[in-house]
């Protein structure tokens, strides 16, 4: 065996060990490493022993704990250092009362799991990543039995499916696999990373037959990995379906459980696999040197251990890949940082006779790749299980580490040394601050420059020389005072004055106070208390000295501010100096997760190094972010939401994310042309598949076409009344419910008009009456259009000329849309009306196709047609709401909003009051989400399902909806309340067919994907005639304004 494969035997032996630590600290819930490794080591590597002294009732910590806390770092103990393993949830309650069947359950849980690991080479950990893996497949082949569909599977129409231009190309969310799509977008955005993935060629002597099963796993992963990496590269679909990957990771092992898999954890499996699969290629290719392993040198560096154990001194080298950072009790990242590369007393580590111990990392060489990992994961003991910490945290975009570097450890410890002086300077300071601002020796404390200005202020307040009770004159209250009063109870309004009667009368009227209508203090009284005995001479002294000492007390609070504020920024710019700003690394990813610790959702925001901004990769969707949206979503504290993996790369290894060139042209290699030849075939193939399913959509879209086209034109049609021949492209609501029903409404309107006209008009002519009533009818919609009517008098029901006119559409437009409405043949019920209809129906004829465009004037009433549509959701919508009928109310309510949305981006006036109808959309969802959440509370099988089918059905389709515009804070809160509500059952104890569901249902409640897939067909509506409509939407308005709604 030579020495590499040596090192490289006892690197994996090291991750066994890590994986047996990570097995106890799950079975027993410790998190102390060094209680862990002890136990350990005590049992000489047998987890049943160990596992008995951590949970032994009277266990204690052993003994030379300080000694076993750093003996990973003594000399000859180099490690590999395997992060990123988090607790698993199935936790077993070390609280029972039986502990030899726990012991006995325990030992079985053990032996199951060493004997598996010995017939198979395969840990717990990397059984954990099969587990999850089976469960995503399980859950994408489970959705197409879904009720609905549609919410969940592709749309069939491929467009929606279809690339644009270059934008970058979304990964499918096959089942819980969002924490897939994550890591693997943000390695693929690392153009160095995606070159040595794309240009992978399989050693050629593991071609045939895989020599052993870790080569058996890993190639065919590479092979699925690089035809993932290629679609990325140059499909034309919008996303890509990564299962065959998935699948493959699937079976590389074997097990029943199922759980959301944890991003850091594969992450770090990943790099594994792809490190041993590296490793075959560099074996091969060596010609007698040292084999180089491309995704070590990406990934892994190396810091040194300097320590202190009983005052003698060691060093040590290790390696590390993904950095393990604690986010509980720190701000921001360099403070996490800090702490983690400090451990035990510093000052052991500058003294040469200390008997304690501590520990110094410092870093040798960084990787170009440097991923922290942020345990934002605790296990809580009391409960059995892991929390998650959503304190905030926060990191910069560029991160300097010099400060970190073993070159620079003399001039930082110098530095350290001082920000300690500097911060233990500062605790005096503030809290010589705090007894100015709080002072006092009561419960209620205040600042101290108030209290002598309060003091000053009572001192110069105008002497008075009697009682607070005895200067009231109760007889003569001044004018248009009612005072209080004490009468007996059987005193008429002629009865004596309050004067004569004695205040001990045992009846008496209270005072009550009212406003406007009670005068207040009488003037000659003083506002405030005053002093009664004080002479000029005192009052001068007393004043003298609270103004001096207020002063004093200002000045000192001053200059403790000025020097806190002056040692804050002095710590700020510690680092700030050239010698310690040389290692800069840029922020390219961040994982963000959203959720609990049982369940959650994943995506990353990554950055665009060449476009310089940030964009953000949610399964399928893809979009362009802001340094202000990832701040919101990463630091945590706004919500469940917060950064639990941070990528950064060296800022000066440009060949990270260089392009490629050319080498004969110099011309700069884009999509297709980066690929080598078979993955650029295998591109062209599923391309050549995803164009046959446009050609097909697109042949079923002429075909439909074509064939109501052919049942229109063998449809007979009825031959129009000779009187009244009907116009062609008239629209269809001017006559509800048929086309020989004129709404009252107009027909009134018109009747009136032409009265009107033969009234006023002494030429009697038919076509002069009728010019005349088209004016008047103009002239009385003309007026409504431009007044400014409340809520309920939506003048643009009332008429389509009212609406044509307030969005300002062509004069045409209007001309022929009064014509037709005087053309009606509904107007021949007399001959006066008859003749003045003929009329008009003879200029509707003569009116040229060049003079009004029947296109654009079947566009406006097409509009109209949808305004009033859109009116009458939004009317039958607010009636269900306020019946409390909130499922039936959602669907109108939502395609309310939808449609209203659509006719308010041609124009101000197209619609309704967007707040209005996006208020009751909310409260809306907020009210079924709580009938849900009270279902699923009562326990009961039936009811349960009910709720679920609630929030599967109805809530979770629409929440896109609400997340889609970023600038509507109260649907982003509403979203929230409605997610929080749900996560907060997991830390609630329930029936295991309860957690289970809903473990399955909260990675699609807090899917944060803005893709709307699809609804329901809309909701039928009613006929309604325009009296009947304009009557029913000024009475739900009407009572909406007497009501008037939370929030708006």
């Amino acid at each position: 065996m030579t020495v590499e494969q040596n090192v490289l035997q006892q690197s994996k032996s090291q991750k066994h060990q890590q994986t047996f630590l990570n097995q106890l600290r799950e079975i027993t819930g410790i998190n102390d490493i060094q209680v862990l490794q002890q136990a350990l080591k005590d049992s000489n590597g047998n987890l049943e022993l160990a596992v008995t002294f951590l949970t032994a009732k009277n266990a204690k910590v052993p003994q030379q704990e300080e000694a076993t806390y750093y003996q990973t770092a003594l000399p000859g103990n180099d490690r590999y250092i395997s992060v990123g393993s988090q607790a698993d949830t199935n936790v077993i309650d070390l609280t029972g009362d039986d502990k030899d069947d726990l012991q006995r359950a325990i030992a079985l849980s053990l032996e199951e799991s060493n004997r598996a690991f010995r017939e198979t080479g395969i840990t717990d950990e990397e059984q954990a990543i099969s587990r999850v893996l089976e469960a995503s497949i399980a859950e994408n082949k489970a959705s197409l039995k879904r009720t609905h569909p549609e919410v969940w599977s592709d749309s069939p129409n491929p467009y929606d499916r279809k690339r644009q231009d270059s934008c970058p190309v979304g990964l499918k969310n096959v089942g819980n696999t969002c924490w897939f799509s994550a890591v693997i977008q943000s390695l693929f955005n690392l153009l160095e990373f995606r070159r040595l993935v794309l240009n992978y060629n399989p050693p050629a002597s593991a071609q045939d037959l895989p020599r052993n099963q870790k080569e058996h796993r890993n190639l065919p992963f590479m092979r699925e990995l690089r035809y993932l990496f290629a679609l990325l590269v140059g499909s034309k679909r919008k996303y890509v379906d990564p299962s065959r990957a998935v699948e493959i990771l699937k079976d590389a092992f074997k097990s029943n459980d199922s759980q959301q898999q944890d991003v850091s954890e594969f992450t770090h499996k990943l790099l594994d696999w792809l490190e041993d699969a590296f490793q075959i290629k560099a074996e091969e290719e060596r010609d007698g040197e040292k084999p180089k392993n491309p995704m070590v040198e990406l990934f892994y560096g190396r810091f040194l251990a300097v320590g202190v154990l009983e005052g003698k001194k060691f060093e040590n080298t290790e390696m590390f890949g993904q950095y393990p950072l604690q986010v509980n009790g720190f701000k921001d990242l360099h403070e996490c940082l800090e702490a983690a590369m400090i451990e035990g007393e510093i000052e052991s580590l500058h003294s040469e006779n200390s008997g304690k111990s501590g520990q110094e990392h410092w870093f040798t060489e960084l990787p170009p790749v440097l991923t922290f990992e942020l345990s934002r994961f605790e296990f809580n003991q009391a409960l059995g299980r892991p929390e998650k910490i959503h304190n905030k945290l926060e990191f910069p975009p560029i991160l300097y580490l010099d400060r970190y570097m073993h070159k620079n450890r003399e001039i930082t410890r110098i530095k350290r040394d001082e920000i300690k002086r500097l911060k233990e300077y500062l605790t005096v300071l503030q809290q010589r601050l705090e007894r100015y601002l709080s002072y006092g020796s009561g419960p209620k404390r205040f600042p101290l420059v108030d209290v002598l200005q309060y003091a000053l202020e009572f001192a110069s307040s105008k002497p008075v020389c009697t009682s607070p009770i005895d200067d009231i004159d109760a007889s003569a209250p001044p004018s248009g005072t009612v005072t209080a009063q004490t009468i007996p109870s059987t005193t008429d309004q002629q009865g004596p004055s309050s004067s004569e009667i004695p205040s001990t009368s045992p009846v008496q009227r209270s005072v009550i106070h009212k406003p406007f209508t009670q005068s207040r203090i009488p003037p000659d009284l003083p506002m405030h208390p005053a002093p009664r005995h004080i002479t000029e001479e005192e009052l001068s002294v007393l004043e003298g000295c609270l103004h001096r000492w207020r002063t004093e007390v200002e000045n000192d609070t001053r200059d403790l501010q000025e020097s806190i504020s002056r040692i804050h920024r002095t710590i700020e710019l510690m680092y700030s100096d050239k010698s310690m700003v040389q290692v800069p690394y840029r922020l390219h990813a961040v994982l963000v997760h959203e959720g609990q610790a049982n369940a959650g959702h994943y995506w990353a925001y990554i950055y665009d190094h060449h476009q310089r901004r940030w964009m953000k990769y949610n399964d399928i969707s893809v979009t362009k972010s802001t340094w202000e949206e990832l701040e919101r979503d990463s630091f945590g504290g706004y919500r469940n939401a917060s950064a639990y993996c941070l990528m950064y790369i060296n800022d000066k290894e440009q060949f990270l994310i260089q392009e490629e060139f050319n080498k004969e042209t110099g011309q700069m290699l884009v999509g297709m042309d980066t690929l080598p030849p078979d993955l650029k075939d295998y591109v062209k193939e599923d391309n050549k598949r995803f164009e046959k399913e446009l050609e097909e959509w697109d042949a079923e879209l002429a075909q439909k076409v074509q064939q109501e086209k052919l049942l229109a034109s063998q449809t007979p049609r009825m031959p129009a009344p000779s009187s009244a021949p009907v116009q062609a492209g008239e629209p269809e609501y001017l006559e509800q419910p048929s086309r020989t029903d004129l709404s009252k409404h107009l027909k009134e309107d018109s009747v009136r008009a032409i009265t009107k006209a033969l009234a006023e008009q002494e030429d009697r002519s038919p076509e002069t009456v009728m010019q005349m009533a088209i004016k008047f009818e103009y002239a009385r919609l003309l007026k409504l259009a431009q007044d400014d009517p409340p809520p309920e008098c939506d003048y643009r029901l009332h008429h389509a000329v009212v609406y044509f006119m307030q969005n300002e559409a062509p004069k045409k437009i209007i001309e022929r849309t009064l014509l037709e409405q005087f053309g009606d043949h509904n107007l021949s019920f007399d001959e006066r009306c008859r003749n003045i209809m003929k009329v008009a129906q003879a200029k509707l004829e003569m009116i040229k196709p060049d003079e009004v465009n029947m296109e654009e004037y079947e566009r406006w009433h097409q509009e109209y047609r949808n305004y009033r549509e859109t009116t009458m959701y939004l009317m039958v919508g607010l009636e269900l709401f306020q019946k409390k009928s909130y499922m039936e109310a959602l669907l109108y309510l939502i395609y309310a909003y939808q449609n209203n949305k659509e006719l308010l981006s041609k124009g101000l006036y197209r619609g309704h009051d967007e707040e209005l109808i996006s208020h009751y959309r909310r409260e809306c969802l907020l009210k079924l989400n709580e009938h849900a959440a009270a279902l699923f509370e009562s326990g009961d099988d039936q009811e349960v399902n009910n709720g679920l089918i609630v929030m599967n059905e109805l809530i979770v389709p629409c929440l896109p909806l609400l997340l889609v515009d970023e600038t509507e804070e109260k649907d982003i809160a509403a979203v929230e309340d409605m997610r929080n509500r749900w996560c907060s059952y997991l830390g609630q104890e329930m029936e295991p067919n309860l957690q289970e569901k809903l473990t399955d249902f909260l990675p699609k409640l807090l899917d944060c994907s803005t893709e709307i897939k699809g609804f329901n067909d809309p909701p039928k509506l009613p006929s309604y005639s325009t009296h009947e409509l304009c009557e029913r939407f000024a009475r739900i308005m009407l009572s909406l304004s007497r009501t008037p709604a939370d929030g708006r």
